[in-house]
């Protein structure tokens, strides 16, 4: 009879990931993970302090499909930023409970709004793509890639909250006009000297 395989800490997290995208965070427990893996609690208590723990892990699993989905652009769209926004409401109307989890759970305990939206705070993988994207593309510096990026990502992630938490329509023609919208109107605020 061969050896039952052993459970490690990267495949209950990957199991919590799972739960978290077809059901929702709050499915996440010790009973819903070990059914996943076809084992008892016990590892998941082995490898974590706690439940807490797991769904810790499963946020950041997800933080890393999210950045994945949103930075792996085609082209499909007239500019990368534009296409990156687009991204970003298309995850939130395909992977509903992920996004959720993502961004309505209290995960983000840290600093202000202000503080979360700079490049020093969304990580070196999150910023580094956006960012450098967005520098090259409006050909900008680096506060006033902050302020476009700022003013751009509220408008997108209003539109994708939106998207995520009820049955609507995606219309894809609107949601190009609102993230154009607001990247020209600060390209113009910044050009006029305008800008707050």
């Amino acid at each position: 009879m061969p050896a039952k395989a052993k459970v490690t800490k990267e495949m209950i997290a990957d199991a919590a990931f799972e739960i978290a995208r077809e059901k929702g965070a709050e499915n996440i427990n010790a009973r819903t993970v070990s059914k996943k893996l076809g084992c008892s609690t016990q590892p998941i208590f082995y490898h974590f302090d706690g439940i807490e723990d797991v769904r810790i892990a499963a946020h950041k699993k997800g933080s890393e499909f999210h950045l994945n989905y949103v930075t792996n652009l085609s082209g499909k769209y007239e500019r990368p930023m534009l296409e990156m926004g687009m991204r970003y409401i298309q995850f939130a109307v395909e992977e509903k409970n992920l996004f959720r989890f993502l961004f309505h759970s209290n995960y983000y305990t840290d600093g202000h709004l202000f503080d979360w939206l700079t490049e020093e705070y969304l990580g070196e993988e999150y910023s580094g793509s956006v960012f450098s994207v967005l520098k090259t593309q409006a050909k900008v510096n680096d506060q006033q890639a902050y302020s476009i990026f700022s003013q751009i990502f509220l408008v997108t992630h209003g539109i994708a909250s939106l998207h995520a938490n009820n049955a609507m329509v995606y219309d894809e023609a609107y949601c190009i006009k609102a993230l154009s919208n607001a990247y020209f109107g600060t390209m113009s605020l910044i050009k006029e000297g305008n800008l707050l």
